[in-house]
């Protein structure tokens, strides 16, 4: 038998609407409270959407409400700031 290869998971970034692999993208989630966090492990319940680990795919999902049609609910103002906050700080590492 020969060597089983491993499927790699992508998704579709919300912003830039490239496929890349699941790894490299941030999960963003709505819990089923209702709350708007970013997903580190991709492993929580609620309805997720991916975006890019850049502030321009993030500039792009605002500009065409991809995260709030992905979630399926408005996103306020202060949700997009610590995404856009998050996003810096991995930036910068």
């Amino acid at each position: 038998m020969a060597g089983q290869v491993k499927k790699i998971p992508t998704r579709k970034c919300t912003g830039c609407q490239e496929m890349k692999s699941k790894r490299e993208m941030l999960r963003v989630l709505r819990t089923p409270e209702g709350e708007i966090v970013v997903d580190a492990t991709g492993r929580k319940n609620g309805r997720g959407a991916y975006l890019c680990r850049s502030l321009d795919c993030l500039g792009k999902a605002l500009k065409n409400k991809g995260l709030e049609r992905s979630l399926k609910c408005a996103i306020p103002e202060e949700t997009y700031e610590s995404l856009k906050k998050e996003i810096e700080s991995i930036e910068e590492r």
